[in-house]
C-alpha cells in the first residue's frame, strides 16, 4: 500500500514549488486533481463557506474530520488538512488532532500558532509545545506524515516578520517538517524567510502576492504554494457580482462566459 505521507513529503522541494490546491468539495478536489494537482489541502475559510459560516474557528474538529475524508476518499493525491490551530490550545490536543488526522487518511495537516477565536496569538513557549507535541505524534504514526507549522502572527497584525522568524525557528527544533508565514509585507521577505530555516517553506498565494510566478517563487526558495481560500473567493466572486447584477439591474451577463457542461462532467468522471 502507498504511504501517501511519504508521497507527500517527497513533493517538497525548496525552490521546486508544487502547487498545494485547497478545495472545498469533493468536486472542487476532482477537478482539480483531474488538471493536475499534484496534492490538494483542505481549506478552513472555505470549508467554513459551504458551511453557511464565517471564517476563524467556526468549524469544529468533527466537522473538519469529515470534510477532510471526503477529499481523501475522492482523489488520488495526497490530502493535507488545513486545521486552524488544532482544534484546541493545549499541546495534547494538537497531539491527538494529529492522530484522528491521520485515521482519516490525511498525509499532513497544518497547526496555526492564533488562540481562536480571537486573532491573538499563543504566547511563543505554548506555541512552540504545541508544535512539539504535535510532531512528536506525528513520529509516532505507523506512516510519514508531514505537520506544518504556521506563525500567523503578521498576517493578523499581531507581531511582526522579526517574531515570525524567530517562531518558525523555534517550530523547526521542535520538529515540524514545513514552515509557513502567511502574507509577509513583501515578496522580498520570501526569500529572508526561507533563508532563515533549513526545513521546507510553504508560501501563501494569495491578494498582492498572486501577482507573482511559479519561477519566482522558486528562486525564492519556496517549496510549496498553497492558495488558503483564494480560489474559493474567486468563485464566491463570480457568485456575488453575477447577483448584483441580476437583483439590481435584472442584467444576466454575469453568467457569461461560463464553462461547459462537457467540460465538467469530464474532469469530474
Amino acid at each position: 500500500m502507498t504511504d501517501i505521507g511519504n508521497q507527500f513529503r517527497a513533493l517538497h522541494r525548496p525552490g521546486a514549488p508544487f502547487i498545494l490546491a485547497n478545495a472545498w468539495d469533493i468536486g472542487s478536489a476532482k477537478m482539480l486533481a483531474a488538471m493536475g494537482a499534484e496534492a490538494i489541502a483542505t481549506s478552513s475559510a472555505a470549508h467554513a463557506f459551504t458551511l453557511g459560516r464565517p471564517d476563524m474557528g467556526t468549524v469544529t474538529r468533527d466537522e473538519a474530520l469529515a470534510h477532510a475524508q471526503d477529499l481523501v476518499s475522492a482523489v488520488n493525491v495526497p490530502v493535507s488538512g488545513d486545521f486552524e490551530n488544532g482544534f484546541g490550545e493545549a499541546p495534547e490536543t494538537c497531539a491527538e488532532t494529529i492522530r484522528l488526522s491521520a485515521e482519516v487518511g490525511l498525509a499532513g495537516i497544518s497547526i496555526e500558532d492564533t488562540a481562536l477565536p480571537d486573532d491573538a496569538p499563543y504566547e511563543r513557549e505554548l506555541a512552540v509545545e504545541r508544535i512539539r507535541a504535535a510532531a512528536a505524534a506525528a513520529r509516532a504514526l505507523p506512516k510519514d506524515f508531514v505537520l506544518c507549522a504556521r506563525a500567523d502572527g503578521v498576517m493578523n497584525g499581531q507581531y511582526d516578520l522579526t517574531e515570525a522568524i524567530t517562531r518558525i525557528q523555534a517550530y523547526e527544533q521542535a520538529g515540524a517538517d514545513c514552515v509557513y508565514i502567511p502574507l509577509p509585507p513583501s515578496f522580498d521577505d520570501i526569500d529572508k524567510i526561507c533563508q532563515s530555516v533549513s526545513t521546507p517553506v510553504n508560501v501563501l498565494v494569495a491578494g498582492k502576492f498572486t501577482a507573482h510566478t511559479r519561477a519566482q517563487y522558486a528562486a525564492a526558495g519556496a517549496a510549496r504554494l498553497s492558495l488558503g481560500s483564494a480560489l474559493a473567493r474567486a468563485t464566491h466572486r463570480v457568485i456575488h457580482d453575477a447577483a448584483a447584477k441580476m437583483y439590481n439591474d435584472g442584467d444576466f451577463s454575469g453568467l457569461m462566459p461560463s464553462i461547459s457542461g462537457d467540460v465538467i462532467d469530464k474532469l469530474l468522471e
